[in-house]
């Protein structure tokens, strides 16, 4: 009952994995698939990617027109307009969009109607730096219905969505970094998120800009969601330390680690996990 399972799935043009302790091997095999189901529905809603899907639909529209979305790319669109506004506007999901127009598109969601209105540019969406962390809670929040509370959630090694802690620990073990990485942290009820120029080099644009621009090599957010540590971890590449500093002062349940090339450099108020 004590193991840890362990099960795997590609999804969003990654791999995804879902570990869960505590639970009997054919219980947890069924809760995990539920939640990968869950993951390729989200997929299809999500993806620009996907000509039928909400986001790439969201591309007709013209200024004035409307669309009414699915609840979770509704619910999605709603934590990316907060994640803007909380990160001084280093963080947009239609950052790529200034790769085409002369200026960003501007929309306004219509709660009452669940619905997306385009005010003006083409709504070129890109949810790739908030959209696996959506689905990992969304995943999270279906394991906790199958009352199996003891999981951690992995998006391709950058996202980490943690449940209970197995029995007998103090929490998940996860590095800032690969899986030998010096600075490791027990995780419980916490989302750890990653972001950097090593993988794909260049490709992190400003929305203020619409220019590359990372200030940082690697940098790694820590925050109650996964939804959030995504969006967190990208627009600390673009933000300078003086306005993250700004933007962490006002949120003091998110903590972000920035690469000094030795160690990781804390900023922010929430207090350091348990070292592992």
């Amino acid at each position: 009952m004590n193991d840890i399972h362990e099960f795997n799935h590609r999804a969003m043009a990654t791999y995804f994995q879902v570990r869960i302790a505590g639970e009997e091997r054919t219980y947890a095999a069924q809760a995990a698939q539920a939640a990968l189901d869950l993951l390729d529905k989200l997929e299809s809603q999500l993806s620009r990617f996907r000509p039928s899907s909400d986001i790439a639909q969201l591309a007709q529209l013209a200024p004035g027109g409307t669309l009414r979305l699915s609840e979770p790319a509704f619910a999605c669109l709603e934590i990316a307009r907060k994640m803007e506004a909380a990160t001084q506007g280093a963080f947009s999901a239609t950052a790529a969009a200034l790769q085409s127009q002369s200026a960003p598109p501007q929309w306004s969601l219509l709660a009452g109607e669940q619905s997306i209105r385009c005010d003006s540019g083409r709504l070129e969406f890109d949810l790739g730096a908030i959209g696996k962390g959506f689905a990992l809670d969304r995943m999270g929040e279906l394991l906790q219905s199958w009352e199996c509370p003891s999981f951690l959630l992995v998006a391709g090694g950058s996202s980490i969505l943690a449940g209970d802690a197995p029995a007998d620990s103090g929490g998940w073990s996860c590095g800032l970094g690969d899986d030998n990485a010096p600075q490791r942290f027990l995780l419980a009820h916490a989302s750890l998120s990653g972001s950097g120029l090593a993988v794909k080099g260049s490709h992190i644009f400003d929305p203020r800009t619409g220019r590359a621009a990372a200030r940082q090599s690697r940098a790694w957010a820590l925050t109650d969601t996964a939804a959030e540590s995504d969006a967190l971890s990208t627009a600390s590449m673009v933000l300078s330390e003086q306005e993250l500093v700004e933007v962490m002062a006002l949120n003091e349940q998110w903590l972000v680690f920035l690469d000094t090339g030795t160690t990781a450099q804390p900023i922010g108020k929430r207090p350091l996990p348990p070292h592992a």
